[in-house]
Parts: C-alpha cells; structure tokens; sequence
C-alpha cells in the first residue's frame, strides 16, 4: 500500500470517529466542566502558596537560629 494511501485512510478513519463515533458534551456540560476545573485549580493555587508561605517561614526561623 502506498504511503499517500495509508494517509488517506488514516484522514477518512479518524473523520469517521470523531462524526459518528465520539461523543460530544453538550454546551451546559461543557461550562460546568469549566466551572469545576477553575475552581479546582483555584484550591491547588492556594495550597501551593500556603505551603510556600509555610516553608518561606520554617526556613527564616532555622537561618535565624543559626546566624
């Protein structure tokens, strides 16, 4: 099979799942996806930054013992 043949294929076989095959999310799911994703990426911003502020502060105690 030649390799322009493979690529035609391989072009028709993808069209066809993702027409007939793949289920799409409707327009409301899509936003409450969002929604969730936003806000959990929100919590995990602000645990990074309470640890960081944790560990920033852990560190200034130790240094100061020692210095």
């Amino acid at each position: 099979m030649a390799k322009s043949n493979k690529v035609v294929r391989y072009v028709k076989e993808s069209y066809d799942e993702l027409m007939h095959k793949v289920t799409w999310p409707s327009w409301s799911e899509l936003q409450n996806s969002a929604v969730v994703v936003s806000i959990a990426s929100l919590i995990i911003a602000l645990v990074v930054f309470l640890i960081d502020i944790a560990f920033e502060n852990i560190l200034k105690f130790f240094y100061g013992l020692f210095m």
